[in-house]
């Protein structure tokens, strides 16, 4: 009997030793880990890694961090311009939350270049770029973890909503000042007010009614085109498939589009309408027989020239759609 409370000792030590000394071990490379993190976070906004570095502060247990990782490849040899539009919306991103005062080792912001780290991509069976993927604090990622980029475009503020639903990190997109703007203003007021100051005496250019129709006509085709789509969603110019190397001016689903595709878009829409313009040129002018007959012809060429291409657009979109003009 005397022997029981030695032998319950050494059950407590061989019970309770072991996995005390195994829980500090975990905790000193947790902390290791973040230190680590923290350090290159310091000195730059997105930690660049190659596989070893992916493996171990990414992959590896233990981490009660978020990594949002980028999976690109932005050497010139590659030739992906998407990979370089996106690069920059992602340095203004974790800019943002590296000098907000919110700042925290909750989440960090990476970066894998195909030539620093294929063997990351081939570890993910990854096969194209860029890829912007959530790494959790807890557990692999799932299937939210991946950003749809062809949906909601990289910029930086789509990216960080989408931060915000996967870690609730909310982070406040601050922007380095743009200028353009402004000074297209001051450069317009600035036409307007010379052309005052010279014609005050004849004023009568304000008043003509062609140049206000062409002036609200491209207006009307920018914004009929998906302009402002492009500058809410910041969608990439083109889509560059990895394997063939075939390059994509129209977004195959009717959900997204490419600014490529606004800008064909809007080039078939002021075909149909210089079109129409002809069409009543010619059946209103004073005008002889001969040069009204041109015009209508040509007119009539310019819509059904047009009007397909639309058409084809919109049957590449959204498919199943039945009817055609002309061309497929």
């Amino acid at each position: 009997m005397a022997a029981l409370p030695g032998l319950a000792l050494l059950l407590l030590l061989a019970w309770g030793g072991p996995p005390a000394a195994g829980q500090k071990r975990k905790e000193m490379v947790l902390s290791e880990k973040v230190n680590q993190l923290m350090e290159w976070a310091s000195k730059r906004s997105v930690i660049r890694m190659n596989g070893d570095k992916f493996r171990r502060l990414v992959k590896a247990p233990p981490r009660n961090y978020s990594v949002i990782v980028m999976f690109t490849a932005l050497q010139p040899h590659r030739q992906c311009v998407v990979c370089k539009q996106a690069d920059e919306e992602y340095q203004i991103l974790a800019n943002s939350w590296r000098y907000s005062s919110a700042f925290t080792n909750k989440i960090f912001f990476a970066m894998v270049d195909f030539d620093e780290g294929s063997d990351v991509f081939q570890m993910l069976n990854m096969n194209s770029a860029p890829t912007f993927i959530n790494f959790p604090a807890k557990g692999k990622p799932k299937r939210g973890d991946t950003y749809e980029l062809q949906v909601r475009g990289f910029a930086a503020e789509q990216l960080a909503r989408w931060v915000a639903d996967r870690t609730d990190v909310n982070i406040r997109v601050i922007r380095p000042p743009n200028y353009a703007g402004p000074l297209m203003l001051g450069l317009l007021l600035a036409v307007v007010g010379g052309l005052v100051y010279l014609r005050g005496s004849n004023l009568d250019f304000l008043y003509n009614k062609t140049g206000w129709a062409f002036a609200a006509l491209c207006f009307v085709l920018a914004m009929t085109s998906g302009q402002m789509w492009n500058h809410i969603r910041g969608p990439p110019y083109a889509h560059k498939n990895p394997h063939t190397g075939q390059v994509n001016y129209i977004h195959g689903s009717s959900q997204a589009q490419f600014v490529a595709e606004t800008h064909i878009v809007l080039l078939f829409n002021g075909g149909v309408t210089l079109g129409m313009v002809l069409l009543h040129e010619a059946a209103t002018s004073d005008m002889d027989v001969g040069k009204r007959k041109i015009m209508c012809i040509a007119g009539i060429g310019l819509v059904v020239l047009f009007f397909s291409w639309l058409l084809s657009v919109f049957r590449s979109k959204y498919h199943g759609y039945p009817y055609r003009y002309v061309f497929l």
